[in-house]
């Protein structure tokens, strides 16, 4: 069996934050967060890397990501573009936002034939994170997925909203349901989400939430592009709206075949949502250098 596989979105426009994110030099000697999240994968044992960007950035990406690292890990890349949906569909004139986390995923069913994980390329998810997510890859059988989960207190920014997949775990950590939460934000004590109607519904600290961080064996594909066909036929003339991966995954749950564990780790999360974000990720990543558990050269 072949290892597992990472797939990393870096697509995104990265509007709050005012730049590509993906290639921001955060670490002590100009690491990215790709970098890390490259280099605790192969630790771990995972075998290949696939990227999804999009074309406006891929000749950068090219020289500043693919280039560095070919010759450590096997390397791949696909593209996610808003024309990417079935022909004969009308897309709004004004649409610019890529059609969301998991159309990026279904962009690399072509090249991703073993089990794989998916990550956000501006998040720093811990280097326990890969290792259970590999463990639990390595024994999947077909349907049996998996996302790493964080408490929601710990995955809020200081400067803006954020958008969170709220899980409800059963007594056995199999996922019961996931929710996209948006307009997610502490209040003082309290941590908050806007509803549709523009309501305030708190939530509590200890929430697990899903950070985008998931394990799917490859018949995934066949489901997400089902699922994704579904979405497109109602939305392709939108201008905002997106096709989330716990969409998919909470339209999938209690269906025959299918379960998905939360696993448990050690892991702290970090990310760059926006640019104010970014002294605190430059210390976090200085400290865990520093303290050791990544070298000065990750490569």
């Amino acid at each position: 069996m072949s290892e597992p596989t990472l797939l990393i979105l870096a697509a995104g426009i990265g509007s709050r934050y005012g730049s590509l994110k993906q290639l921001d030099r955060l670490g002590p000697n100009g690491e990215t967060i790709i970098d890390y999240s490259v280099f605790d994968a192969r630790r771990a044992g995972f075998g290949k890397v696939v990227f999804v960007i999009r074309r406006n950035i891929e000749k950068e990406f090219n020289e500043i990501m693919m280039e560095k690292l070919a010759d450590k890990i096997k390397v791949d890349y696909v593209l996610q573009e808003i024309e990417n949906i079935p022909a004969g569909l009308v897309i709004h004139p004004e649409r610019v936002k890529p059609w969301g986390t998991a159309h990026a995923v279904l962009m690399a069913k072509d090249v991703i034939k073993e089990p794989f994980a998916v990550i956000n390329a501006d998040d720093f998810y811990g280097a326990d994170a890969y290792r259970v997510m590999y463990h639990h890859l390595k024994n999947a059988k077909e349907g049996e997925y998996a996302m790493v989960g964080y408490e929601l207190r710990n995955t809020l920014s200081e400067h803006g909203t954020v958008s969170r997949g709220i899980c409800e775990p059963d007594e056995n950590r199999l996922l019961v349901s996931v929710t996209e939460r948006t307009k997610i934000a502490s209040e003082g004590e309290a941590i908050v989400y806007i509803d549709e109607q523009g309501n305030k519904i708190e939530l509590h600290p200890e929430t697990i939430v899903s950070m985008n961080f998931w394990g799917f064996t490859k018949d995934f594909f066949e489901k997400l592009e089902k699922g994704f066909d579904e979405f497109i036929r109602e939305n392709s003339n939108t201008i905002k709206g997106e096709f989330y991966i716990p969409t998919i995954v909470n339209n999938l749950l209690g269906t025959s075949g299918v379960s998905v564990k939360v696993l448990q780790s050690s892991a702290r999360w970090f990310g760059v949502t926006y640019r104010e974000d970014r002294a605190h990720a430059i210390s976090e990543l200085a400290a865990i250098t520093g303290s050791g558990e990544y070298p000065e050269n990750l490569y």
